[in-house]
Parts: structure tokens; C-alpha cells; sequence
């Protein structure tokens, strides 16, 4: 596993030197949803597929960026699945954008995730390792190389709200709630780039990350395997919780594509309580 994340940790300075002086425009080809592909994704996909290949423990590679799975070492243990560059279409108005990983062991489904890791490029690189065991833990590039900084506990309620999704497609019971949080006073912090918003609730001390199901996309719009569940293993890691639109642990999902989707919410326990209630779950 540490050959995994040392493995993250090389490519996280290769990407965020691609970030700074490559191409920002499109390629002329189109990711497995269909989607144009940015020069950088294309990129940053190559990259780790050129990292994970020489990395005898990883058996397989699948990227949001390709269809199926690129086998890699018969002999390995396991399987990772990663979004090479999380909102890059943020590049070109230089805002923070991110990399995810999510190394599972077995069937791809939530319950196999043995560890999750996320890259931040920014003002500064920051790396966040999560495992099954303790708190997510927090490490910054300093002069080449990343250095510890501590681990990271979400309180039990927390400050910003970060509403994904287009609001003329939301429900009316999801509107009501997200509005109830700003009655409250909740402060909105919404860059439309999943990895920074994420990462600045959990290092705030909490709040709302919600993407939900929508009239245009009424089975979410984020990744189950690349985005979705690594994030859950953070947040749940972290003292916060992870559910769906039905009120399931994001950690118990069942992929039946690669690319499936899911509503997604992620937050403090008050955030999600309060969730749960204006949609109508049992707690």
C-alpha cells in the first residue's frame, strides 16, 4: 500500500507541473460520458496510467477519462480508480483543482475500498490519505516533497454550504433545505470544482457538500467508484458522515458500471441529520 502512495505523491508534482506550463485547450477527443476532454486530463490520465504501471502491487487501472479497465500486473492486489484531474475546466481561470484516488481491494463496490487519496494543486499542493483505520491524514509539498501536517477532524456541525447542481433543476424539498441552511447562516463556498470544496469543509470543520439527484440528472451527476466513494471514506474517516438520496452510507454502494452515479451528500452529523429530515429518511 505505501508503494501506492508514494506513487501518488510523484505523480502530484508531475500534474501540477503540467497545470502551470501545458496546453489548456481541448483535445479532439471525448471522455467515456461523452464529454470533450481538456488537453490537461488527457495529460494527467497519462501519467498515472505511464506511474501505476511500474508499481507491481496494482493489478488494475480504471480512469473517468477511458472505458473498462486497463489490466496492468496479473500478480497484484489491487485495483485503482481515479479521476486524474477533478474540475479541470477551472484551469483556465486559475482556480484549485484536484486528482482522486481510490484503491480498492476485490469487486469494485464500496465495501472493497481499502484507502483513499486526493491531491489539491493550488496556492500549495496538499495531499490527503485516508485508510480504514484512524483519521484522514493531511500532508503539504514543501520544497519537493510532502511533509506531514497532521490529521483532520470535522466537528459536529460546521459553517459552509456547498450546493452542487443547477438550482432550476433541484426539487422543491431540496431547495427548502438548502435554503433553511442559509437562513442559519451558513456561508456558501461553491467553486464547482469537487476536490476544493471538499477538502475546505473537511479542513474548516464542517459544513454541506451536496449534489443531488435533478430533473436533467436524477441519478447525480458525480462518479460512484472515482469520486463518490473514495470521498466517503474521508468524510466518515473524519468524524463526518456520507449518504445517498435514500439515506445509504456512500461507502455501501454497488456499481454496476464504472461509471455509475450516485446523489451524493457529505457533511458534519448535524448537516446530514438535518438532510435526512427534509428528506424524509428514518434516521
Amino acid at each position: 500500500m505505501q508503494s501506492i502512495f508514494e506513487t501518488i505523491k510523484r505523480v502530484a508534482f508531475e500534474i501540477d507541473e503540467a497545470i502551470k506550463t501545458e496546453d489548456l485547450g481541448y483535445s479532439d477527443s471525448e471522455n467515456s460520458s461523452g464529454e470533450d476532454q481538456l488537453k490537461l486530463d488527457v495529460r494527467s490520465d497519462l501519467i498515472i496510467e505511464k506511474a501505476f504501471a511500474t508499481t507491481p502491487v496494482v493489478k488494475n487501472l480504471v480512469s473517468e477519462e477511458k472505458e473498462g479497465v486497463l489490466e496492468l500486473n496479473p500478480e497484484g492486489r489491487y485495483t485503482i480508480c481515479y479521476d486524474p484531474l477533478d474540475g479541470s475546466s477551472l484551469v483556465d481561470v486559475n482556480l484549485s483543482v484536484g486528482s482522486i484516488f481510490g484503491i480498492y481491494e476485490g469487486a469494485l463496490q464500496g465495501e472493497n475500498l481499502v484507502a483513499s487519496a486526493y491531491v489539491v494543486y493550488g496556492p500549495r499542493i496538499e495531499l490527503v490519505i485516508a485508510t480504514r483505520k484512524g483519521r484522514p491524514q493531511l500532508y503539504r509539498a514543501v520544497q519537493g516533497e510532502f511533509r506531514h501536517i497532521g490529521e483532520i477532524t470535522m466537528g459536529e456541525k460546521g459553517k459552509l454550504n456547498a450546493p452542487g447542481g443547477t438550482q432550476q433543476n433541484w426539487c422543491d424539498y431540496h431547495k427548502s433545505f438548502i435554503d433553511d441552511l442559509f437562513a442559519e447562516g451558513y456561508r456558501l463556498r461553491y467553486s464547482g470544482g469537487m476536490v476544493p470544496d471538499l477538502h475546505q469543509i473537511m479542513l474548516k470543520g464542517g459544513g454541506l457538500f451536496s449534489y443531488p439527484g435533478t430533473s436533467d440528472k436524477p441519478h447525480g451527476k458525480l462518479r460512484q467508484l472515482f469520486e463518490v466513494i473514495p470521498f466517503a471514506l474521508m468524510y466518515e474517516r473524519s468524524g463526518g458522515e456520507a449518504i445517498d438520496n435514500k439515506g445509504r452510507r456512500l461507502l455501501e454502494l454497488v456499481p454496476t458500471h464504472p461509471h455509475d452515479t450516485s446523489p451524493c451528500f457529505f457533511g458534519s452529523k448535524y448537516e446530514i441529520a438535518k438532510l435526512k429530515t427534509a428528506y424524509g429518511i428514518d434516521a
